[in-house]
């Protein structure tokens, strides 16, 4: 398997792929190298049925900055609308994995970076994390999605006070607003994200799959066409192999091992 490349280190752990932002001088700012890396590494998710739950994290201090601020002001228009592009390809490709993608997330997730993690299914962070909407510093608007997925999570009066003000959030408020879902020791971080991941990759990854993709329609829809997609879904879900173990499991008593289809 021939994953990754000089901004991104990609490692398969049994059922879980592990991505590691890799431009660690740079606090990790995104590079069109790393980008299609993720992309790459996603593909590989997609396609192949041992890979159960993907992890994202940064190498060094930091797991994203963003936008490279060293080069701003140096790419025209046309490379910004082509390199946005393809982080919008990125984000649409985290979104429609039918597989849990993990964010761990330590130091600083500005910008970008900041809304990387919270296209992702799950967010763990290490203790003194930060994140910071740091577009209005430099005169742009966010992109890779955070106007969507914040006004969804805090509703419009607090997202356009953050992109407004631009100051960072504290791991603790960061909690108490739903933006993550756990603050770790950071010397615990890796050991307990991956153990994380690994309980995951042990459910039934095809219905966590559809869980992924109902939860994801549900802001957009309305009542009715839920109530109508988990009728079609249980309707076929009823068929698989995991839902057959998982009944005869809990009649043995015992845990089911589900093996996701």
């Amino acid at each position: 398997m021939n994953l990754g490349n000089d901004h991104l280190a990609v490692q398969v752990n049994g059922p879980v792929l592990s991505c590691v932002l890799n431009r660690p001088d740079s606090l990790n700012a995104f590079s069109d190298d790393m980008i299609l890396g993720l992309q790459g590494a996603l593909q590989e998710a997609r396609e192949n049925e041992e890979i159960k739950v993907v992890v994202l994290s940064g190498a060094g201090r930091a797991f994203s900055a963003g936008g490279d601020v060293k080069n701003m002001g140096k790419a025209t228009s046309q490379d910004i609308y082509d390199h946005v592009g393809i982080l919008n390809e990125l984000i649409l490709s985290i979104k429609e994995l039918p597989k849990p993608v993990i964010a761990v997330v330590h130091g600083y997730a500005a910008g970008a970076g900041f809304n990387l993690a919270l296209a992702c299914d799950q967010i763990l962070a290490g203790e003194e994390s930060q994140f910071v909407l740091s577009f209005a510093q430099v005169g742009l608007v966010a992109d890779g999605g955070g106007h969507y997925f914040l006004s969804r999570l805090l509703g419009p009066y607090r997202t356009k006070e953050l992109l407004f003000r631009a100051e960072p959030i504290p791991v603790d408020t960061a909690v108490e607003w739903g933006l993550i879902n756990r603050v770790i020791p950071l010397a615990d971080l890796e050991e307990e994200a991956m153990n994380y991941a690994l309980t995951l990759a042990k459910g039934p990854g095809r219905a966590m799959g559809m869980m992924k993709k109902i939860v994801d329609q549900a802001d957009k829809s309305d009542l009715a066409s839920i109530l109508e997609q988990e009728r079609m879904t249980q309707t076929m879900m009823v068929t698989t192999d995991d839902h057959k173990e998982g009944v005869q499991a809990f009649k043995d008593k015992r845990k089911p091992h589900f093996v996701g289809k």
